[in-house]
């Protein structure tokens, strides 16, 4: 199977738990403590992947200065984007209660909302796509990291939806279309970069691993600590732990 198909593959897997997860929500009462606790421990999970599969990695090929600025870069990109999205109504996307906006209160946030969540996942898809251009074959402990925390972003964010008063059809298209984009952000991150250099790849995973640094301090840990307050940094301890142990096991 070409590589590309396999980036592809492998990224409409690891967005499809997003699917999971929103299909819990709309089915089953999950309590939002219950959900805040995986989000805090799929924290964790991403933080360590980002320390020892993506950021390491980086430097070792690229060279400190060059993930530094990519890092950089990537966190810069994704709050720019990120704010000029809360002020359409997509601040509060990963939030379970009822502090999304509905259409009503803010015309045009659900559109803000689909592509904030967009935006969530498309540097996580990336990742793994270039993951399998050194030929290693996929790396296991960055897709389960990205599938371990997409359970419990779409578990929330459709639960907040839901109270939202946004149908069905919104929920499970903008989440069936976000887990295609991610196969698709896979595939052609995949084609894109087949054959660069090892520091362009470096380049372009720091890039990307910033983004997902700070997509996990705006939008994941604020809505687990606001359900587990105390017990967020242990629970974001034991999904760093958990990572970790996956990559040196």
């Amino acid at each position: 199977m070409p590589v590309w198909l396999q980036a592809g593959l492998w990224g409409l897997l690891a967005g499809g738990t997003l699917v999971v997860g929103a299909a819990i929500a709309w089915w089953v009462r999950v309590p939002r403590p219950v959900v805040a606790g995986v989000m805090a421990f799929g924290s964790g999970v991403l933080i360590s992947a980002l320390s020892f599969e993506l950021v390491e990695e980086a430097e070792a090929t690229g060279g400190l200065a060059a993930t530094a600025v990519g890092l950089l870069a990537g966190a810069v990109t994704y709050v720019g984007a990120n704010v000029l999205l809360a002020r359409r109504g997509a601040r509060h996307r990963k939030r379970a209660g009822d502090e999304q906006p509905t259409e009503e209160e803010q015309q045009g946030s659900g559109t803000a909302i689909a592509i904030g969540a967009l935006l969530d996942g498309v540097p996580e898809s990336v990742v793994l796509g270039l993951s399998l251009l050194g030929g290693g074959g996929v790396g296991v402990p960055v897709l389960a990291a990205i599938a371990i925390s997409n359970l419990p972003e779409g578990l929330s964010s459709a639960a907040g939806m839901k109270r939202g008063g946004r149908s069905a059809s919104y929920v499970f298209g903008v989440w069936g279309a976000i887990a295609l984009a991610s196969g698709l952000a896979g595939l052609l991150g995949c084609l894109a970069l087949d054959g660069a250099s090892p520091e362009t790849l470096a380049v372009i995973t720091s890039i990307a691993a910033g983004a997902i640094l700070a997509m996990v301090a705006d939008t994941m840990i604020p809505e687990a600590f606001e359900r587990t307050q105390l017990y967020t940094g242990l629970l974001a301890a034991l999904g760093f732990i958990a990572a970790f142990s996956i990559s040196r096991a």
